[in-house]
């Protein structure tokens, strides 16, 4: 792992992203295509198996086997933190549910998986040997986590009180956003958390989306935070591509 970076990471700050898939090879192959990640050779079982994606040597992502078919294939966004049983606490207080209880993960760090009142589901990392990205804010690493609502003013309250420094200290990090699901998916998509990756070219992008075996689920559109697309993965993972 890259060395321990956790005084870069506020309480409330996206420091890590993973997928859970069917198929961790062929993701492999999909997303060392698409970002020009390399992965690490052995498989992290203490970690269930995941591997970790590099670009440039340092740790941007990892890619997890999805153990139980019933679960969704998906990308996970992890918030920083220093203490994930209180945090988790606090998630509990303010009307969310603890999905998985924080669980020390040999030395990397602890984790737990959470989900605000509406549903969507987000995680915990507290970090120990690895804190998180090694690079983020650049073509091929972790740019924006937004959250799609139903109830924008309850996500605002929700994660203002879990992540209020993050969201609105004096170094308040532009990482992550709330808007309503209406504002890119029908009205029948649920509540959930979009990752964001940087792309030097938004089109060229989708053409190696759908050249690798994915497609198009939303086309691009202008917003705050730059021109953003959403796709699907050969495997049914959403995710969507940026640029700033």
């Amino acid at each position: 792992m890259a060395e321990n970076r956790a005084s870069a990471y506020t309480e409330g700050v996206p420091c890590w992203v993973d997928a859970q898939l069917p198929d961790v090879e062929a993701g492999k192959r999909f997303y060392g295509d698409l970002f020009g990640w390399a992965f690490d050779e052995e498989p992290a079982e203490e970690y269930g198996g995941s591997v970790a994606a590099r670009l440039g040597g340092e740790p941007v992502a990892s890619l997890a086997p999805k153990r139980d078919g019933r679960m969704p294939t998906v990308w996970t966004v992890y918030f920083a933190t220093p203490d994930a049983g209180a945090l988790a606490a606090r998630v509990r207080a303010a009307g969310g549910q603890v999905v998985v209880p924080p669980r020390p993960v040999d030395g990397l760090g602890t984790v737990a998986l959470a989900a605000d009142p509406e549903g969507a589901v987000f995680g915990l990392w507290q970090p120990g040997s690895h804190a998180g990205f090694g690079r983020r804010h650049e073509p091929g690493t972790f740019g924006w986590a937004q959250l799609y609502a139903r109830d924008t003013g309850m996500a605002n309250a929700f994660y203002g009180d879990l992540f209020h420094d993050a969201l609105f200290g004096p170094a308040a990090e532009p990482d992550f956003g709330r808007a309503p699901v209406t504002d890119a998916f029908p009205p029948e998509m649920p509540p959930h958390f979009l990752v964001h990756f940087r792309v030097e070219d938004v089109e060229a992008a989708l053409g190696a989306v759908a050249r690798l075996g994915g497609r198009v689920q939303v086309s691009p559109f202008e917003t705050s935070y730059g021109t953003v697309a959403v796709v699907v993965d050969n495997q049914g993972a959403s995710f969507a591509v940026l640029r700033r």
